[in-house]
Order: structure tokens, then C-alpha cells, then sequence
């Protein structure tokens, strides 16, 4: 017996989004993901100034400002082919550390653990803990960590004035400065956020997470003590509890652009694609729009022109298709942290793709990972010294911004003629992951993830849970995916 269900909108979800799935005998043989709103963006930046991509491009999205912000600067510093200072260099990466970092707070406990509070689950033991904890609104480590999250953001009011949509990220640098009282500050605001993340999300040292390298570790750190004494315990708790390793596998081969550049261009997370990771192979990228409501032959995206068509036949997104090769990759913080090596994620099994589990996991490891680095880069700044380099813009120049976000892959590609933006393409992580069919009908990411799953039969769209388990574990951001 076939039937349609359809999914949406999405609450807990930056952005519209939908889900229409197509059953056989209960389980999924097709589904489709809709990415609902047009935005414009591109269109929007067309024929202006340079330099205003630094104030629109970042209005793409609230929550992954600073990304956007820093993945314009750099389409533009290589452009005008400028290297900013050392101090600059630590302060981007500063920057975009702490949203990701907040980024990866909002989703996990605003946007995945509140979905373990509802009703399906309350035959549990673990429910009245998740009630208590995670309950959207109500849950007590829910609102710990929105506060921690709010003192990360304060380290982006050092730095760059304000969040969102700041304009000290500039191609040179930044134009905020920091001096020694502002150093002290960024230190203190980090121990803080260290301290918050010990004692709360891992009830252990960030270098104990960080040393987790085999399946035997995790499970030794899981035994040691109870689920409930911390948010990363009680995750792994339901892992096992509810085999979130074996909902929503994607095979997709990983994509990541890297991340955080030191002066000597080493990166805290390489960039690379695939299994194994090789170089990322961009003169392969096209942009394929043969599900989206937009018209225009598969290109790559410092060529593409794509043209708005909402009665377009067949197509049922404004997401794009980004393809790499004629392949669909998946991008976020599991594919970056396999690409760079992680040896726990790669010791699951992380050639056979990803799984709602190892997705949220990668988040946790993450977190566990960006505090010491950020200190570093904090400690490294000097005050004093010049945080931006000045150079004009040429009136005919080319430049692509690749970069990471919380949720994956980011790149911006643009062309100036006569100083003035003559192309302007953007693909953002869930473009990547959200992608619809692509001319071929190969699905997107979590197209791939959904199909074959088994939903009840009595199933209703506020009772599939496991389908929105699936999906925030991708941390969707519709809004940058319908720019």
C-alpha cells in the first residue's frame, strides 16, 4: 500500500522548510525536500559596489552572520590579493569560532534534545530527566546553556562590535582592535565558556574529551558515571537507548572547505572531500537546478546565472543541487572532523557515512576542540599591533571566499567589472545537504537519509519523530539555503 506524508512546517528550524515522503508498506521509498521561501540574493547584489557584499551578504542569515561575513571578505581579499596581519588573522578566527560554537550550543539544546522531552517518548526512564533538562522553553540545562551561549556571543561584542551583521570583518583584517584590558576580557569570557562546558555539557576536562580516539574510550567515559550528570552522557545514553547509530545513515561522500588559518596557512581543520579525503577538486563543482524552481544548464558557480521560475515542471525546491563530480557530498561538523582525522569518528566506521548519531556526536567533539584553540588565539593577539591591512579594490578582478560554518561547507564566488559585482553565487552548507534531485535524480544528502526508513502505521506528522530526529541532526539553516 502507497500513501504520501507530508512534513511541515518545521518548528525548532532556522527558515521553511518541508518533507514529503512517499511510503511503500510503511517505509520510504522516495523523499522530497522543500525548500519553500525565495529569497534573492544573488539577484540582489548584482551591479553594486564591491564592498556592499560586506553589509548584504550577511543579512542571509541571522545565525551564520559572521560565516557569511567572512566567506564575503575572503571572495573579496583574493580579489584584491591581501594578506591580512597576524593579529587580524587570530581575531577572524576568534570570530567565527565563537558563532560556531554558539551555533553548536543553539542546536543541541534548543533544536535536537528538546525533541527527547515530547509525549512518544514518556514510557521511558530517561523522559522525566528530558522533561525537566531539555523541554523546549522549560528545560533547565536548555536555559544554562542559551546563558553560556549568550556570553560566547559577548566575545564577538569585543571583538567585532556586535552580533549579527557586523562590519569590522573586513578583506584586510579587522577594523576593532584589541588592547590589553580587551585581551584579559576575551580570556576571561573563554574561561568562562571552559568552565561551563566542563562542568555541564561533559562533567570532565575539554583535553579528556578531546583524547576520546577509540569506541572502547567512549563507552569507558559513558560507564564512569550516570547518564544524567551530563548533557554529552545523557546524549550518548540515548544513543544506545533509541540505536540513533542506526537512524538516518547517509552515504555521501564528506565535504569540508577548512577552517581557522593560522599566519603560516596551517588550519586547524584541513579542507578535503571524499573517502579517503583527497584535495577538493572545485573545477568539478556545478550548481544543478534540475529539481529547483530556477532555469539554467548545470554550471559552476563563478559561470552560473540562475534564472527564478516558480512554475517550472517537476522541480519542488528553490534549494539548488551542488554537485562535486556529479556527486552529492555531505557537509557539517562529522564530515569536517573525519576529513581532519578524528580517529573516534573514524573508528565507527565513518567510510560507510554518517548517522544521527555520529552527526550530533561530531558537534559535542567539536566544542570540545575550539575552546583550546581559541584560547590559543586569544593568548596569541598583541595588542598594539595593527589588526588590518588597507588596500583598494580592483575595478576588474575575480574571487572565491570558501570557509566553514557550523553546519558545513560555505563558499562565495564573485566577479568585478568596472567596480561593480557582475556575479555573485553562493552555496551554503545545507544547499549542500538539503539539496533536491539533481538532473539525474540522484537525491540530495538527507533525501538519502530518509529513504528506507520505517515509520509506524498509525503515523502522523507530529508524531514521526524519527523523521525529525533526522533532520535537525543535519542542524538545518533554510534561511542561507534559499539565499
Amino acid at each position: 500500500m502507497s500513501t504520501r506524508l507530508v512534513i511541515g512546517p518545521f518548528n525548532r528550524v532556522e527558515g521553511d522548510l518541508e518533507v514529503r515522503l512517499n511510503l511503500d508498506n510503511q517505509q520510504v521509498s522516495r523523499a522530497e525536500v522543500v525548500s519553500p521561501l525565495y529569497r534573492g540574493f544573488e539577484q540582489i547584489l548584482l551591479g553594486r559596489a564591491p564592498l556592499d557584499a560586506l553589509t548584504i551578504a550577511p543579512r542571509v542569515c541571522g545565525i551564520c552572520s559572521v560565516s557569511q561575513s567572512i566567506a564575503a571578505a575572503a571572495a573579496l581579499r583574493q580579489a584584491a590579493d591581501i594578506t591580512p596581519p597576524a593579529n587580524g588573522i587570530h581575531a577572524l578566527n576568534l570570530l567565527q569560532a565563537a558563532e560556531n560554537l554558539a551555533d553548536h550550543l543553539t542546536h543541541s539544546f534548543v533544536f535536537f534534545l528538546p525533541d527527547f522531552a515530547q509525549d512518544f517518548y514518556r514510557s521511558h526512564r530517561w523522559h522525566d530527566f528530558a522533561v525537566a533538562s531539555y523541554k523546549a522553553n522549560q528545560g533547565c540545562r536548555s536555559a544554562a546553556m542559551i546563558r553560556l551561549r549568550a556570553r560566547i556571543l559577548h566575545l564577538i561584542g569585543q571583538l567585532a562590535g556586535k552580533w549579527p551583521h557586523s562590519l569590522a570583518i573586513q578583506p584586510g583584517g579587522t577594523t576593532s582592535t584589541a588592547d590589553t584590558g580587551s585581551k584579559v576580557r576575551l580570556l576571561s569570557i573563554l574561561s568562562d565558556v571552559r568552565r561551563g562546558l566542563e562542568a555541564h555539557v561533559f562533567a570532565a576536562p575539554l583535553e579528556q574529551i578531546l583524547a576520546l580516539s577509540t569506541p572502547d574510550a567512549l563507552t569507558a567515559y559513558q560507564a564512569a558515571d550516570a547518564p544524567e550528570s551530563c548533557d554529552f552522557r545523557f546524549f550518548l545514553h540515548l544513543c544506545t537507548a533509541l540505536n540513533l547509530s542506526g537512524l538516518g545513515a547517509c552515504t555521501a561522500p564528506p565535504l569540508s572547505f577548512g577552517a581557522y588559518a593560522d599566519p603560516d596557512g596551517t588550519r586547524l581543520f584541513p579542507a578535503g572531500q571524499g573517502f579517503p579525503p583527497t584535495s577538493v577538486a572545485l573545477f568539478s563543482l556545478t550548481e544543478d537546478l534540475g529539481s529547483s524552481w530556477m532555469d539554467g544548464p548545470p554550471q559552476p558557480p563563478w559561470e552560473s546565472h540562475n534564472r527564478p521560475n516558480p512554475h517550472k515542471e517537476n522541480a519542488y525546491s528553490w534549494s539548488k543541487a551542488p554537485r562535486l563530480a556529479g556527486k552529492p557530498h555531505q557537509t557539517g561538523a562529522w564530515a569536517r572532523q573525519v576529513i581532519a582525522g578524528h580517529p573516534l569518528l573514524r573508528a565507527q566506521g565513518w567510510s560507510q557515512g554518517s548517522s544521527v548519531a555520529s552527526r550530533v556526536m561530531a558537534r559535542f567533539l567539536e566544542m570540545a576542540a575550539l575552546v583550546p584553540a581559541m584560547e590559543q588565539w586569544a593568548r596569541a593577539i598583541r595588542p598594539h599591533q595593527a589588526f588590518y591591512t588597507d588596500a583598494p579594490l580592483p575595478f576588474d578582478a575575480v574571487g572565491i571566499g570558501l570557509t566553514e560554518a557550523a553546519r558545513g561547507a560555505l563558499g562565495h564566488w564573485l566577479a568585478i567589472r568596472q567596480n561593480r559585482l557582475t556575479q555573485y553565487q553562493i552555496i551554503a552548507p545545507t544547499t549542500w545537504n538539503f539539496s533536491p534531485r539533481d538532473q539525474a535524480g540522484i537525491p540530495g544528502p538527507l533525501e538519502q537519509a530518509l529513504h528506507g526508513l520505517a515509520l509506524p502505521a498509525d503515523v502522523t506528522p507530529s508524531r514521526a519523530l524519527a523523521v525529525q530526529h533526522i533532520v535537525r541532526s543535519f542542524d538545518p539553516c533554510m534561511a542561507c539555503t534559499v539565499h
